[in-house]
């Protein structure tokens, strides 16, 4: 039987927690009660010697996984349509295109870039989420990273908890922004429609910086960098300081054309059918190797067109 093998030591931060705690920081992905599975069926080890899980933890101790080995998810592979912009034994670094869903959810069973990543590696069944360790929305485009192992996953994983990943963006917004600036506000689940999110007392703490890289006679290109990383947070924290993202129909309704555009501009505008966002770069500490690396996914041609086309009639 094949096993899952991993080994972490402690650090600072997680000294004096339970086991069953630590792992579970550790490998976010699976649930508590299997962590306390593991460990009391002894496939877990503390220092080399069986534990339990209410064990304390202290910095320096070495944890040692060694657990039979089961697909985490049912997906089947499909040959799907993405750019791959860098892969080693460790990681695949994806250029996703629009019209993407990165995941199978409620509507969206198959034809995902999981779907597609188990077709180009099947291991990755074994892994959570197929590897996959944060996520674009459906129609926002550009690089991600995947996990290929689960060594490569917890640490992606705990580099994206301590907010060490860099995430760049780039977006063209509804009217022209004065200045660039960073927005922290709480984010959660819209209170009337569970499809939404928004701006909340209370809701997790969201925090994005920006600065505008150009303007335009009603619209501004900008510069975005993600300080968390919450479901829609970009999309969100723009339309909440009234600069909402072009072709944004659900934060920023209708795209509002204002009189005396030129005609092909204008057809060109209310022919980009999705929101002008767009992940540029993505910067981290590799896996093996402990160095930063960096990626840069190039502007999509639907972008670029609505970009060229502002700067013609500018």
């Amino acid at each position: 039987m094949k096993l899952i093998q991993q080994s972490f030591q402690i650090e600072k931060h997680q000294a004096g927690n339970r086991l069953d705690h630590a792992l579970q920081q550790l490998l976010p992905d699976y649930s508590r009660s299997k962590i306390q599975q593991w460990i009391q069926r002894g496939f877990v080890s503390l220092n080399a010697e069986l534990c339990k899980p209410r064990q304390k933890v202290y910095r320096g101790d070495r944890v040692d996984l060694d657990v039979p080995e089961q697909a985490s998810i049912s997906d089947q592979p499909q040959a799907i349509e993405f750019g791959i912009l860098h892969q080693d034994e460790d990681i695949f670094v994806v250029n996703k295109p629009a019209n993407l869903v990165v995941h199978p959810a409620a509507g969206h069973r198959d034809g995902t870039l999981v779907n597609g990543l188990l077709a180009c590696d099947p291991r990755l069944e074994q892994l959570p989420r197929a590897g996959i360790v944060h996520r674009l929305d459906k129609d926002t485009t550009g690089v991600m990273v995947v996990a290929r192992n689960l060594t490569a996953h917890s640490w992606l994983v705990e580099q994206l908890q301590q907010r060490l990943v860099k995430r760049e963006y780039v977006a063209l917004t509804q009217g022209v922004v004065t200045a660039g600036r960073s927005i922290e506000t709480g984010i959660g689940r819209h209170p009337q429609n569970r499809k939404k999110m928004a701006v909340l007392n209370g809701g997790k703490t969201a925090i994005t910086h920006f600065q505008v890289a150009r303007k335009f006679g009603h619209y501004s290109l900008v510069k975005l960098q993600l300080e968390t990383g919450r479901t829609h947070q970009i999309r969100v924290h723009m339309a909440h300081i009234n600069y909402p993202l072009l072709g944004d129909a659900v934060y920023g309704g209708r795209v509002r054309i204002p009189a005396g555009v030129d005609e092909a501009l204008r057809q060109i505008i209310q022919g980009f059918k999705r929101q002008a966002l767009h992940a540029e770069r993505l910067s981290f500490e590799h896996p093996r190797s402990h160095q930063m690396v960096s990626f840069t996914a190039p502007l999509p041609v639907d972008l670029q067109g609505l970009l060229d086309a502002l700067i013609q009639y500018d």
